[in-house]
């Protein structure tokens, strides 16, 4: 078994010995609804319940270890240990009655040593897991197979900041490389950010694009912009067509009515008038 050297060794009897062995693969918080050191959470594992993490966390950042790392503790149902052999690390929190506060700065610098150490010594990967199953880190809540109960442990609170602070540094602390995170919330400005470096990457670096044949006063557009002037240029064409079309139909019902050049300039003349007017309407909502 494996006992963390940051953490005060208060071992379980007889669970520490007669619980089976386990593989460690995942990392999972809890909240104890209670504003308990170590000491007292030691207590209540050993004379009120049959159930036990492996950590317990006090306010102040204090840790105590209750059962080695490759031994079962019972706080996560499913994931205690499973048929191969795998399981779960735990670790209970001291927090308010209603597990509704954030974790105090000194219970984050805590969480975030043991993880590293999680990592460099169980080998448990850098990423949130991603199934029950799935080894990495994690909190109680996350998965029914962890939480058959549905209770909302470990906090609203706590998720947030295992989200976006915890778990974080626990990589940076690591590896200083970014985590691995399939649902990670980005600002408004991290979206700006993707879409100037998109942009830049299809259309150019200024973000730009030229368009072929486009007026020497504006040789360049946006994306917007170059949008805007392909539907203009596709207009065009629609009422060059419908004009050569209303012609041609023209023409053909002229022949052989014996009606003479003039008129048939002038009648052609109408039609191609006439079909431009319709296009136009059709295409801008408006007449010119």
């Amino acid at each position: 078994m494996a006992w963390y050297p940051g953490a005060k060794k208060m071992e379980l009897q007889p669970e520490s010995d007669s619980q089976p062995a386990i593989r460690p693969t995942q990392f999972i918080l809890h909240s104890i609804v209670a504003p308990w050191t170590p000491e007292r959470t030691y207590e209540y594992w050993r004379d009120s319940t049959n159930l036990e993490s492996h950590f317990g966390l006090g306010y102040d950042g204090s840790l105590g270890q209750f059962i080695g790392t490759h031994t079962r503790a019972d706080a996560n149902a499913a994931a205690n240990r499973r048929a191969d052999g795998t399981g779960a690390v735990s670790l209970e929190s001291a927090s308010n009655l209603a597990a509704s506060d954030p974790w105090t700065a000194e219970q984050v610098e805590t969480l975030i040593e043991l993880g590293v150490w999680l990592h460099e010594e169980e080998g448990i990967p850098l990423r949130i897991c991603r199934t029950a199953d799935d080894p990495g880190f994690g909190y109680h809540r996350q998965f029914t197979a962890w939480n058959p109960s549905a209770h909302s442990c470990p906090g609203d609170a706590r998720v947030k900041q295992f989200k976006e602070v915890v778990f974080p540094g626990i990589v940076a602390r690591a590896t200083g490389q970014t985590p691995e995170e399939d649902d990670v919330a980005l600002t408004t400005e991290d979206i700006k950010k993707i879409a100037a470096a998109s942009a830049a990457a299809t259309l150019g670096l200024d973000g730009k694009i030229t368009i072929p044949g486009a007026p020497t006063t504006n040789p360049t557009y946006t994306l917007a912009s170059t949008q805007t002037e392909i539907l203009k240029r596709i207009d065009a064409v629609r009422t060059a067509e419908a004009a050569q079309t209303a012609a041609i139909t023209k023409l053909a019902a002229l022949v052989g009515t014996g009606v003479d050049t003039a008129a048939v300039v002038a009648a052609v003349k109408v039609a191609i008038a006439e079909a431009v007017v319709k296009v136009h309407v059709d295409v801008t909502g408006q007449e010119s």
